[in-house]
């Protein structure tokens, strides 16, 4: 039996994740020449066009009868079988996190993990001027460089956390060792738990590095651990401790509202046939 070689495996590796961006984009724009498919995910025109033709052949695109673009297809769907939304969870914080805004000026978002990022299922970044960028829903950041990746890690199972590890292990992500290695040891992992929040002062991959800070506090439903709460302030506009001392009550408290209101709104089993 022949083994894969790490270079035909970083080689399939490389190839998905391509496709997988390709795909993306396209669902994104609803139709994209292929150019612009190109531009978007920022490969060179003869593989996106290989790309593009392959997810034809498969069903998942296809192209519009009149004109050059490509647009997905009803098959898309089915890659979303058996995925959980956070769709509760998104309306019964929203009210709770318009008003946190409302309260403290900076943006606040409800994250979930999806693989080794978190991803942004809602935000209020559109109703306050305090923002560089809005953080709409699938904006997505590093699991281990940000607040709410790091809270939520702190807070999963041990489980879950060797799992996300080993992936790691694989795939850094070019992520510095020195946080694997603190986050692996369980130094970090003591430290955040026992604090009940993370904080990132300067993040480095937000869309203006160095500009902004964040401070996040995990979200729970009956002790089940669904995401994590953030938000976002201009790094000029007070030292980390200074926030901390301002807003991590106010954070505190909306999560547990918002656990609550899960709490009280439990969805009702379904009634069993007879």
């Amino acid at each position: 039996m022949s083994t894969e070689t790490q270079s035909e495996k970083s080689a399939s590796i490389r190839a998905i994740s391509r496709s997988v961006a390709v795909l993306q984009a396209i669902n994104r724009s609803s139709s994209l020449t292929l150019t612009h498919i190109s531009e978007a995910v920022g490969l060179p025109y003869p593989t996106t066009t290989r790309i593009v033709r392959t997810l034809v052949e498969v069903g998942l695109i296809e192209q519009e009868p009149s004109r050059k673009r490509y647009r997905p297809t009803a098959l898309v769907q089915t890659l979303s079988c058996g995925f959980q939304n956070h769709d509760r969870l998104v309306s019964t914080a929203r009210a709770h996190i318009v008003e946190l805004t409302r309260l403290i000026d900076w943006p606040v978002s409800v994250v979930t993990r999806v693989g080794k990022h978190m991803m942004v299922r809602d935000s209020t970044s559109t109703i306050t001027s305090l923002t560089f960028n809005n953080y709409y829903p699938g904006w997505q950041v590093p699991l281990l460089s940000s607040a709410s990746g790091r809270v939520y890690f702190a807070h999963a199972s041990a489980q879950e956390r060797a799992e996300l590890l080993k992936q790691y292990a694989t795939d850094s992500q070019g992520l510095d060792s020195l946080i694997i290695k603190e986050f692996r040891d369980g130094d970090a992992v003591a430290k955040i738990v026992e604090a009940g929040y993370a904080a990132v002062a300067r993040t480095a991959y937000s869309a203006n590095p160095g500009r902004t800070s964040s401070i996040a506090v995990p979200l729970f439903e009956n002790g089940v651990l669904l995401g994590s709460l953030a938000l976002v302030f201009f790094a000029q506009a007070a030292s980390m401790s200074k926030a901390i001392e301002r807003l991590l009550e106010p954070l505190r408290r909306t999560a547990l509202a918002i656990q609550a209101d899960l709490e009280r709104n439990l969805p009702q089993p379904e009634p069993q046939d007879e």
